[in-house]
């Protein structure tokens, strides 16, 4: 077999790994394979060996040396210190004009470090996002690959080969320069971590205020899925809420400890939305949400002490169910809207050139957040490459004013009732914001100057100023 040599290879083989190449396989390539453990390496060729041509090799020199060139080497490990260590073993192996892929969900300052380190040795460095789980990366991922546009010329055919389709099309673009691949990812990520929430919020107020159990809510779901909120995200909840489990025949959701966990990309996110001062405020609750999921002494204390609150009471002035999807769709287009800002501030800040409608087109399948609206979304950017927010697009300017009254009454209702929807109210929140002619933050600028003399900008003419707070008149002076 080794005389033959694989047009790219796979090391570390657990599950994503594993069904990447094995993606590769199925599509006519033949993949070498590598992993820090021989054993799961002869188990993949031993199980799926029929699927297609594979070249196990037990060092990480017969792998380099079975690869055609420019070799390709997608590594598939943790991110963080597991990722430079396998880099820092292959590197050395490698010649000028070869390539190592990271495909696994690395911080994007990691990836621009790791680009530039790279280059320097004449080595190509490809941070490429991959989403849709294990299930994606076996019949087809969206996938967001980063690093110099000339390696996508020769990485790129056998990427859009495996990646998902849309007529035809495939989802997998050369995003931009350095860690311009994995930064879109994780804001994929994070638009899931805010669209998780609001679902999750929908699901309580049916269940809370409109007293549906699981089952019913389930159905309630699908018929969602049938219309302008059709998404795999919808899809799967549907599919959890119908789920009964077996020991105790209770609803599986009724079984299931509630603390949601998180990898940290969803964080990442927000960190990386603060850097750039952009407000991402649906997905910062959404994060934030889960980390008071999971404060479990604290929410121990607060049981014990008895906090005192609403009890809610299963009415609703309206027709909730209608109501509450209008509110779903107007607080998702907030949280795709917000997330989009942040990928073209990132854009600008790093040079990176993203073409934003292009993001949306190929997460239209295989990716977690897939949903029919992303078409509407690249049509957008497609009439305005330079839209300021998905918000005054007139496809979703009309969607949300339609919505208005709705998302303002589960937001009331919600508080009223005392159940936590800290996803609706944050959206609709910087909605508001948004179109607010003038906000408060006058008088933040007043308290600055007065205890920093921080100075302040007037609406009547140009300059910067500061006031004399300390002295009797307060005068104003130029700063």
């Amino acid at each position: 077999m080794m005389s033959e040599k694989a047009q790219i290879g796979v090391t570390g083989l657990a599950v994503m790994g594993r069904n990447l190449a094995r993606n590769f396989a199925r599509h006519g390539h033949t993949v070498a394979l590598h992993n820090r453990s021989y054993g799961r390496t002869k188990e993949l060729v031993e199980e799926f060996g029929h699927e297609g041509k594979f070249i196990p090799s037990e060092s990480a020199a017969d792998f380099v040396a079975s690869l055609e060139r420019p070799r390709r080497v997608v590594i598939m490990v943790k991110a963080g210190g597991p990722t430079d260590a396998v880099i820092d073993e292959f590197a050395p192996l490698l010649e000028p004009g070869d390539m190592l892929i990271d495909a696994g969900n690395a911080h994007y300052l990691d990836t621009r470090r790791r680009e530039a380190a790279l280059k320097a040795k004449g080595l190509h460095f490809v941070g490429a996002g991959v989403s849709g789980g294990e299930e994606g990366a076996l019949h087809g991922p969206s996938i967001m690959p980063g690093g110099p546009k000339e390696s996508y010329d020769a990485l790129g055919p056998l990427l859009e080969d495996i990646a998902a389709k849309v007529d035809g099309e495939p989802c997998c673009v050369h995003v931009g320069p350095d860690g311009a691949g994995h930064f879109v990812k994780m804001v994929h990520n994070g638009i899931e971590y805010a669209d998780m929430q609001l679902i999750a919020e929908a699901y309580d107020l049916l269940r809370q205020v409109g007293g549906h159990e699981p089952a019913e809510i389930a159905e309630i779901f699908q018929g969602w899925n049938e219309g302008r909120l059709g998404s795999y995200l919808i899809e799967i909840t549907a599919e959890v809420l119908k789920q009964v489990d077996a020991e105790t025949g209770k609803p599986f959701v009724d079984i299931v400890v509630d603390q949601a966990e998180q990898k940290g990309t969803g964080r990442w996110t927000v960190q990386a939305a603060l850097d750039l001062g952009v407000p991402v405020s649906g997905i910062a609750e959404s994060v934030f949400a889960r980390a008071l999921s999971g404060g479990a002494d604290v929410r121990k204390a607060a049981a014990d002490a008895a906090l005192p609150g609403p009890v809610p009471a299963k009415n609703y002035a309206g027709d909730l169910q209608a109501d509450v999807e209008q509110a779903l769709f107007a607080s998702k287009i907030v949280a795709y809207a917000q997330g989009f800002q942040q990928i073209q501030a990132a854009s600008k800040e790093y040079g990176w050139d993203i073409d934003p409608g292009a993001m949306a087109k190929i997460w239209r399948a295989g990716c977690i957040i897939r949903a029919k609206f992303l078409d509407f979304i690249k049509q957008a950017y497609d009439k305005r490459p330079e839209l300021a927010t998905l918000l005054v697009d007139d496809y979703f300017l009309d969607a949300v004013s339609g919505a208005q009254d709705a998302w303002r009454r589960v937001a009331a209702a919600a508080a009223q009732q005392g159940i936590p929807a800290p996803g609706f109210a944050s959206a609709l929140a910087y909605y508001d914001g948004l179109r607010a002619k003038r906000l408060p933050a006058a008088l933040i600028q007043g308290q600055r100057d007065f205890f920093g003399a921080h100075t302040y900008h007037r609406v009547d003419k140009d300059g910067s100023f500061h006031t004399l707070w300390a002295t009797d008149d307060r005068k104003e002076v130029d700063a």
